[in-house]
């Protein structure tokens, strides 16, 4: 028997569209992570807990304080979640 093994390299932006419009990964963060990684986020009150829905290549799409409705709008969208912790 042989077994033949073909390598190839997947690109980072090959990676970060995987799942582009389908998948968000949902994380929670505190208010002040958000206000540092997104400079439009500013009007965000500092040290609060929240809930983040990001795009498969990591863009935010939604914030709030309240999980369920994060998950709602991810569902309203259309898109399949997944945790990270």
């Amino acid at each position: 028997m042989t077994i033949t093994y073909h390598s190839s390299r997947v690109s980072q932006s090959d990676l970060a569209a995987l799942g582009e419009g389908h998948l968000a990964y949902l994380r929670r963060m505190s208010s002040d992570d958000i206000r540092a990684r997104f400079p439009s986020a500013q009007a965000i009150r500092p040290g609060l807990k929240l809930w983040a829905l990001f795009s498969a290549d990591g863009t935010p799409l939604a914030v709030s304080d309240d999980r369920g409705s994060i998950l709602a709008s991810a569902t309203e969208n259309e898109l399949m979640t997944v945790s990270l912790h």
